[in-house]
């Protein structure tokens, strides 16, 4: 991996460091994206519709359908990978402002990052869109496996999704304040494995730039924020994403 040499020397004195990531990160651990040449709504355009809230809470076939889904995602059998494993390495170092992910699969956690803002929410736990309650998302999963095609909420009889935004739900305003914050105060920003199409997350890479980061893209595809990108990355997460946090965490010469 080349990167312009002002910028390679500088990374070891990058204090502050906001990461932005996207489903990319996840292919290495088995999991599809879904704008990628292979990915999901690539694959089947309709895909992206059943993904409405409105779709979702008029339809009961699409929430039998999105529950077979869920039922057999890869996420239930996916590790944690390099890619994952190299920022929680970021984190320990105390290096990390904060980690800002699009995805729902729980795999920065696993692999032990804390500060991680998952704007996008989680498909680990299922959430009652009328009472709120939380669940563990195995448990319902598991009434899925028993013969409960949509099973409804066991506090109130409520429509349950998993606790992620769909397309036409609003996101946790706290959550996305946090990460504009995060964007604005660093001065390394990395956006690894997005397509950075989708707002407002791709707009904390403008955020970043205006508040004086320099920005880093690692993202096989070209994005819209490449123009005013200090380096973009072709190769693969898996190993460019080590490559790089060796590189922030390596001595200053």
């Amino acid at each position: 991996m080349e990167l312009p040499a002002a910028l390679a020397a500088a990374l070891p004195r990058a204090s502050a460091i906001t990461v932005l990531t996207g489903a990319g990160i996840s292919t290495d651990s088995g999991i599809p994206d879904f704008r990628g040449a292979e990915g999901l709504w690539t694959r089947d355009p309709n895909a992206a519709e059943r993904a409405t809230i409105g779709a979702y809470l008029s339809d009961p076939e699409v929430r039998r359908e999105t529950w077979r889904m869920r039922r057999d995602h890869a996420v239930w059998g996916a590790e944690p990978n390099a890619g994952h494993r190299a920022l929680a390495d970021l984190e320990r170092a105390g290096r990390l402002r904060a980690l800002v992910t699009q995805n729902i699969d729980g795999l920065h956690r696993r692999a032990g990052s804390a500060a991680v803002l998952e704007i996008h929410g989680t498909m680990l736990e299922a959430e009652c869109l009328a009472c709120g309650l939380r669940t563990p998302m195995p448990d319902v999963l598991a009434r899925v496996a028993a013969g409960e095609d949509d099973p409804p909420c066991p506090e109130c009889g409520g429509v349950q999704k998993a606790a992620t935004i769909s397309f036409g739900q609003a996101l946790d305003q706290d959550v996305l304040d946090a990460a504009v914050r995060a964007a604005r105060s660093c001065d390394l920003f990395l956006a690894v494995g997005t397509s950075l199409t989708v707002q407002p997350a791709a707009g904390l890479c403008l955020e970043a730039v205006e508040h004086g980061a320099a920005l880093i893209v690692v993202n096989a595809a070209e994005t819209p924020y490449d123009p005013i990108a200090a380096a973009v990355v072709r190769e693969p997460i898996g190993t460019a994403l080590p490559e790089l946090v060796a590189a922030v965490l390596a001595p200053p010469s």
